[in-house]
């Protein structure tokens, strides 16, 4: 798979099929669409790529917006390679991109740099300044500019549209193995190890510490997790919140990893959800949380 910054594509990736969206979380609903574009590309035996978009278009536009990201670019892009693209194009997100009419997109990037002939994309795709662009412009411009504009059904499940915002909820509210069913993967948090009070190990149940970054924020809690670095995959148990016991004021997520006791700062992990055990509250006492501590261990083995 090629990553391509801008879609100046290679001679050998034009006059393909593309997928566009932003793909967020890449869920059942997008692996739809990229599967039902690639059957495409294979019959027609031409190329095949996804158009994706960096920033997330709504973090671009407020930035306001922090906790959002169901996946961060680099999950992503591990995520693509996985359905075996032949390219894949990240469009900066940027003030002059989001400035283009509708008929320029089309014109400019689709037209003339992808040279695209069949393009894919959801039944709820906007795209243009002011998102003034859905499925009737591009089925407008597809005889002028020379492809065919082809919309997937959104995926469905129990009469429910899976989305990201779908998600999102599911994640925020700690229906952690609802979401992965979603997503056909267990979802996770990647991030650098930093440094922490080491309240943890005083205690002794050393923990991991990493900031959320963007990533949307999973119900405040203890969940059953399991930890993926270069050397190792473990299981462990992970409290996401502010421990109200020390009156903590910055959101962070603490991992305690079954098996390993060492210094792992600066060191970059992937925490997998498992499931949500309890919702996070303030102990009387240190021997309190310590015995808590002990049957959430407990219930996360189980």
């Amino acid at each position: 798979m090629k990553i391509y910054d801008n879609p100046n594509l290679d001679k050998k990736h034009c006059n393909g099929v593309i997928a566009i969206g932003n793909f967020d979380g890449l869920h059942l609903g997008h692996q739809k669409v990229i599967k039902e574009a690639k059957q495409k590309a294979k019959k027609n035996k031409i190329p095949f790529g996804v158009m994706t978009f960096e920033p997330v278009p709504v973090m671009f536009f407020n930035d306001k917006i922090k906790n959002h990201r169901i996946n961060s670019l680099e999950q992503k892009k591990n995520q693509f390679k996985k359905f075996k693209l032949d390219f894949l194009i990240i469009i900066r997100f940027n003030k002059n991109f989001s400035s283009q009419s509708p008929e320029e997109f089309i014109n400019k990037i689709i037209s003339k740099k992808t040279k695209c002939k069949y393009l894919f994309v959801s039944k709820n795709f906007k795209f243009g300044f002011n998102r003034q662009g859905n499925i009737k412009t591009l089925k407008k411009f597809e005889k002028k500019y020379n492809f065919k504009n082809v919309i997937t059904k959104p995926y469905k499940k129990n009469n429910k549209i899976i989305s990201s915002t779908f998600l999102r909820k599911k994640i925020r509210s700690g229906k952690i193995d609802e979401v992965n069913k979603f997503l056909n993967r267990i979802w996770s948090i990647n991030g650098k190890v930093i440094k922490g009070q080491r309240r943890g190990r005083k205690i002794g149940f050393p923990t991991c510490n990493l900031k959320l970054g963007n990533y949307v924020v999973p119900k405040l809690g203890v969940y059953a997790v399991k930890v993926k670095s270069k050397n190792f995959y473990k299981k462990g148990i992970a409290n996401i919140g502010y421990r109200p016991t020390f009156n903590g004021q910055n959101l962070l997520l603490e991992t305690n990893i079954f098996g390993i006791n060492k210094n792992l700062y600066n060191k970059v992990l992937g925490i997998y959800f498992k499931k949500f055990i309890r919702p996070e509250k303030k102990f009387r006492n240190l021997k309190h949380l310590k015995k808590q501590i002990e049957l959430d261990i407990r219930q996360a083995k189980k």
